[in-house]
């Protein structure tokens, strides 16, 4: 089983990053976790509509470019279908089941995903309807894979 998060940006934030690392050590019994970053690409404060499409189709191609053709991917979007954690782990569990041994999970940028990302995406996740730091959904989202893993293990980590 490989897990993947591909993400723009680069992580800055120490605690961010030990958060992360944490999870993904404890994931290591359960799979091949990795994150691959791709480079956001610079724009000033102020765009136009136009220009906030162009930023999003450059960074789609990055993110897309990291995504093979076998691999099942969740797009995180804020229009998203929202899961319970439980519900979650049985998507994770039902995935493995029935042959899928290649799961991406892919955050956007500061501006969201382009259309091609979320046309080559197999679904779509929430978290909510929260604007959340990206930063701080790849720790969320890594703690959640984590969640599932030890709730499809039967384990008290749930509780």
């Amino acid at each position: 089983m490989n897990i993947k998060i591909v993400c723009v940006g680069k992580l800055k934030e120490k605690y961010f990053k030990q958060g992360i690392a944490e999870y993904a050590k404890r994931l290591n019994k359960f799979c091949k976790f990795q994150i691959v970053e791709v480079p956001d690409e610079k724009a000033p404060e102020k765009l136009s509509d136009a220009e906030m499409e162009k930023v999003k189709e450059i960074e789609g191609e990055r993110i897309l470019s990291k995504i093979k053709d076998k691999e099942y991917v969740y797009a995180l979007a804020i229009l998203g279908k929202e899961r319970t954690s439980e519900k979650f782990a049985e998507e994770i569990k039902d995935l493995t089941t029935y042959g899928t041994s290649d799961i991406t999970f892919v955050i956007g940028g500061s501006l969201g995903l382009s259309p091609a990302v979320l046309k080559r995406a197999n679904t779509q996740i929430s978290f909510g309807r929260f604007t959340m730091p990206h930063q701080l959904m790849r720790l969320v989202l890594t703690e959640q894979i984590y969640r599932a893993f030890m709730i499809n293990a039967g384990a008290p980590y749930h509780k």
